[in-house]
C-alpha cells in the first residue's frame, strides 16, 4: 500500500487480544469501537488508522469504495445464513441493510422475497435488484398467506429482519418455515418479546449478525470490480460541496427516496 491508494476503510476498532478476535471474529471485539459510533468519524477534518484498516483497489472509484462497509453488513449477514442456491429467503426491511443482504442472497443465488411498507422501496428492489417476490407489509395478518403465495405455497427457510423494529423482530418467527432460521441484522436496544412455543415447535434457530470481518471488505472490492455486484442503484443522489447544505435536509426526507447520496469534497 502507498501514499494516495484509494481505500476503503473498515470501521472497526479491535483490541487483538480477546477470544473473539483471537478466534477471527474481529467484529464482536469485547472492547469494539466503531468509527462514527464510538469515536468521531468521517466529519472530522483528519483521523489516524491503522494500516490493516484500509482496504485498497486500483479500479474503484471512491464512490464504489465507500459503500464497500455497508455491503459488508449484508456480507457477513449472508455468510452466518449459510444460505445456498435455491434456498428462500426473505427480508425484511428494504433499507440500506436489507439491501444489502439482497446483494448477497443474489451471489448465493437464493429465491428472494423482500418485505416492507414502503412500496417504493420494494418497486426499487424489484426493478434495480432484481429480487424474485416483493410482499407490502400491511399489518393486517395477512402476510403469511401472501408470503406462501409467492413462494408457491411454502414460507422462507432464511428470515433476515433489517428493520431495526422491536416489534418486527420480535413477530418474524412466524415468516419462516418449519427447522428454518430467522437472522436479526438491525439493532435495536428495546426488548424482544415472543412465546416460547413460536421457536420451540419449529425447531428454529436464531441468529445474530453484526458488522462484519476483513476478508468480508475484500471479498466484495472483488465481486464489485468483477462486474457481480453493480454499485450503480445505489448511488442515488450527489451534491457537491458547496451545495451540500441545501441537499442534505432534503436526503432526511423518505419521499426524496435517497438510497446512499455522496458529497464531493472538491
Amino acid at each position: 500500500m502507498q501514499q494516495g491508494d484509494r481505500c476503503s476503510i473498515e470501521p472497526y476498532m479491535n483490541c487483538g487480544e480477546c477470544y473473539a478476535c483471537k478466534k477471527g471474529a474481529t467484529n464482536c471485539c469485547e472492547s469494539l469501537e466503531v468509527i462514527g459510533v464510538h469515536k468521531n468519524g468521517g466529519m472530522c477534518e483528519r483521523f489516524i488508522l491503522p494500516a490493516r484498516k484500509l482496504h485498497p483497489s486500483t479500479k474503484m472509484t471512491m464512490e464504489q469504495l465507500a459503500l464497500v462497509e455497508t455491503l459488508a453488513i449484508g456480507c457477513n449477514c449472508v455468510n452466518r445464513s449459510a444460505s445456498k442456491e435455491g434456498d428462500k429467503a426473505l427480508v425484511v426491511g428494504a433499507g440500506p441493510i436489507g439491501m444489502a443482504a439482497i446483494e448477497f442472497l443474489k451471489v448465493a443465488k437464493t429465491e428472494i422475497t423482500v418485505m416492507d411498507m414502503n412500496e417504493k422501496r420494494l418497486e426499487f428492489c424489484k426493478e434495480k435488484l432484481g429480487v424474485d417476490h416483493t410482499v407490502v407489509f400491511k399489518n393486517d395478518d395477512t402476510e403469511v398467506d401472501r408470503l406462501r403465495e409467492v413462494n408457491g405455497g411454502e414460507l422462507p427457510v432464511t428470515v433476515i429482519d433489517a428493520t431495526g423494529s422491536h416489534v418486527s423482530m420480535s413477530n418474524a418467527f412466524q415468516y419462516v418455515s418449519f427447522t428454518g432460521q430467522v437472522l436479526y441484522v438491525g439493532i435495536t436496544t428495546q426488548e424482544l418479546s415472543f412465546k416460547h412455543v413460536s421457536i420451540h415447535r419449529p425447531e428454529l434457530t436464531i441468529k445474530a449478525s453484526r458488522n462484519a470481518v476483513p476478508a468480508d471488505f475484500t471479498r466484495i472490492i472483488s465481486l464489485i470490480e468483477e462486474g457481480v455486484i453493480n454499485t450503480d442503484p445505489w448511488l442515488s443522489h450527489q451534491a457537491s460541496y458547496d451545495d451540500f447544505i441545501g441537499e442534505f435536509t432534503d436526503w432526511l426526507k423518505p419521499e426524496t427516496g435517497v438510497i446512499k447520496a455522496v458529497l464531493h469534497m472538491n
